[in-house]
């Protein structure tokens, strides 16, 4: 008989109880996937293969470390350089000079860029590229479209009307803590709408001094809003910042906007450049860049060794083994036949997103329950599912094989409890969160 132990998930319950918020990412908070069920810790990652805390053994057909790893976990090119890198030492009084070599390696890669300054996490290479930004426009106020981090910047936009970021990240996102003068310093506006944009630069064009958008999410780019917002941006003045801290590295290696001929002021690079070590990269035209040098901004481990030799080592990764044609066909395979089990089972499951990270949206009043039946039930054939899945080099044609045939036999379970209208019924604990909720 399987043994029902899961000391993962009574570990996630003691961290609750001393680590605010449980952990230090919502998006691997347990309540998130599965409440009470999810193995939440691991022991060893390997490729799209995960070990929890009692050896049970997992592919992961969800986040894949929030798209940090797309080379798969562990990869060994990475992971060997990085273990010398160590040895040889990851910090000293001077500099590594593995930071050049990165830099260059980024500007020829972006080359309508001429400046380079490193981080180690995403929200705040954005924090960075917004200070430099404003320190080049003389402007305070920021114009947004995406989500950007969880800096006081950002969740500003939240102070005027308590909820803007409900339809650019998530519902219930208080403001807490965000100083009140910073009110109406972050503006939001939504992909695609160009009257809404238009409407904020008649508004605020006066004091808008940058304008951030991510270059895409839940599909490709929609080239003639981009565009049509950077025109307006060379028009007023405005410093125009791409984050391409998800969308990098995902259509192709460096950014999605090289594809497209479309280059902004600046651009943020960060999760899968390191494949799952700490660097972030803000790469901007040498006017706007220098900026940086009118403000402090300065950080000890910005200095430390490991990310730019990570990075250094997965660039290389990429360009020999084309990785994101490799990651694209291999999502659009999975896409193809995720779409063909369900339209033979006739469950109206909706995939979105690039091929190489399908997004699945479940349908009716009950999408949040079936989502978390959904993860249940992959979870008891081995599977670590949610509703999107960063495909990684990881992720084999015998991995892939593996997940579709436990996809149909879950696809018929939500198919035939949605008809029987006992799909809360099924559910061994409650439905899954959707957004930031108090744990405790």
């Amino acid at each position: 008989m399987e043994s029902k132990k899961n000391s993962g998930a009574t570990l996630w319950e003691k961290a609750k109880k001393i680590i605010p918020g449980g952990n230090q990412l919502l998006s691997k908070r347990a309540e998130m996937f599965l409440p009470q069920q999810w193995p939440a810790y691991y022991k060893k990652a390997q490729g799209c293969e995960i070990w929890d805390l009692d050896d049970k053994h997992y592919l992961d057909f969800s986040i894949m470390g929030i798209g940090s790893c797309s080379l798969g976990y562990a990869h060994p090119t990475v992971t060997e350089a990085v273990v010398e890198a160590v040895q040889m030492g990851s910090m000293s009084s001077l500099n590594c000079f593995e930071e050049v070599e990165l830099a260059e390696k980024l500007i020829e890669i972006h080359n309508w860029a001429g400046g380079v300054r490193f981080t180690r996490t995403g929200g705040e290479s954005c924090a960075l590229a917004i200070r430099i930004a404003r320190s080049y426009s003389g402007k305070n106020k920021v114009a947004f479209c995406g989500y950007h981090g969880w800096h006081d910047w950002y969740l500003a936009t939240n102070l005027a009307d308590g909820d803007k970021l409900k339809e650019q990240l998530l519902p219930g996102l208080s403001p807490s803590g965000v100083p009140q003068q910073l009110i109406d310093t972050a503006l939001p506006f939504h992909e695609g709408d160009l009257k809404g944009f238009d409407e904020l630069l008649s508004e605020h064009g006066d004091d808008l001094g940058v304008v951030m958008m991510e270059v895409f999410r839940h599909g490709m780019p929609d080239l003639d809003f981009i565009k049509a917002v950077k025109a307006r941006c060379e028009q007023h003045g405005i410093v125009l910042i791409f984050d391409e801290i998800s969308s990098g590295f995902r259509l192709n290696a460096g950014a999605a906007h090289l594809l497209f001929d479309v280059h902004p002021d600046i651009c943020v690079l960060g999760k899968a450049m390191g494949n799952g070590h700490p660097i972030g990269a803000i790469i901007g035209k040498s006017e706007v860049m220098d900026a940086a040098q009118q403000s402090f901004i300065s950080s000890t481990y910005w200095t430390e060794r490991v990310g730019f030799v990570a990075a250094l080592n997965t660039l290389a990764v990429f360009e020999q083994e084309q990785v994101s044609e490799q990651l694209n066909k291999t999502g659009r395979h999975l896409k193809t036949n995720m779409a063909k089990i369900c339209h033979d089972l006739q469950f109206e499951l909706q995939l979105i997103g690039v091929d190489s990270v399908p997004i699945l949206v479940f349908p009716g009043e009950q999408a949040l329950a079936l989502k978390t039946l959904y993860t249940q039930e992959m979870l008891k054939r081995g599977v670590l599912a949610a509703n999107v899945i960063y495909v990684s080099m990881g992720h084999t044609l015998a991995h892939c094989e593996t997940f579709l045939n436990a996809f149909e036999e879950v696809i018929g379970v939500l198919k035939q409890a949605q008809d029987k209208g006992d799909v809360l019924d099924l559910l061994d604990g409650p439905v899954c969160h959707s957004g930031f909720q108090r744990l405790n």
